[in-house]
């Protein structure tokens, strides 16, 4: 079970018991990788998600605002899909009808393993939402800094969720300054400690998201 003190924006917050079994980085496939201008590209074939559609999947990112309960403890919908990990989130941005999808901008912080060197603060532009997966493109200063890509797939039981993260940037000086930004913001133990996040959060929605997507989901 996760156990989360209260964080730096969440004062005066009771401590956060959800009684999650974590899956170990063990039960997905991964892989690290250096494409050719020197960007790093971070790949996760999950462990089929049980009980859980692309259609939740898809209400799940357009809803991750709000609250839920669970075994008798209510917090932000946001928090309690990783206790540790996630501080805060928000939609920076919606679409001109109020919905999410393509257009829409969110504002994602988290810290992976809960520790405050691999803090991630950023907004993140979606490119794509739909039963085939999910695309955004985090920018930092106004410059895309990287692509996050979910590709979902039914399967016998549940969901085949695949996802990848290709951090750096684009363009002529990509090659001289990629593998500095890889030394300095993404060396192996932050790569490892974003493969092991995403294990865990992913495999937490078989505990939680049919249920909330039963109760809610028009």
């Amino acid at each position: 079970a996760y156990r989360v003190l209260r964080s730096d924006l969440v004062a005066l917050q009771a401590p956060l018991d959800v009684p999650w079994i974590r899956k170990p980085l063990s039960s997905a496939r991964t892989e690290i990788s250096v494409l050719p201008d020197g960007r790093i590209k971070l790949w996760i074939e999950h462990d089929v998600i049980k009980h859980v559609t692309p259609a939740m999947l898809v209400w799940w990112f357009q809803h991750l605002e709000g609250e839920m309960t669970f075994g008798g403890v209510t917090a932000t919908r946001y928090r309690m899909w990783h206790p540790i990990d996630h501080v805060a989130i928000r939609y920076a941005k919606r679409r001109p009808d109020g919905s999410v999808g393509p257009g829409a901008v969110i504002h994602l912080h988290e810290r992976f393993a809960g520790n405050p060197k691999w803090t991630v603060n950023v907004h993140s532009t979606i490119q794509k939402l739909d039963a085939t997966g999910f695309i955004h493109h985090p920018r930092k200063l106004g410059l895309k800094v990287g692509e996050m890509e979910y590709a979902f797939e039914a399967v016998d039981g549940g969901t085949r969720y695949t996802n990848w993260l290709i951090a750096g940037i684009e363009g002529p000086f990509a090659r001289v300054m990629n593998p500095v930004l890889r030394r300095t913001m993404f060396p192996d133990d932050h790569a490892r400690a974003w493969l092991t996040h995403n294990v865990e959060e992913v495999g937490n929605f078989e505990w939680f998201l049919p249920a909330l997507y039963a109760a809610e989901a028009r």
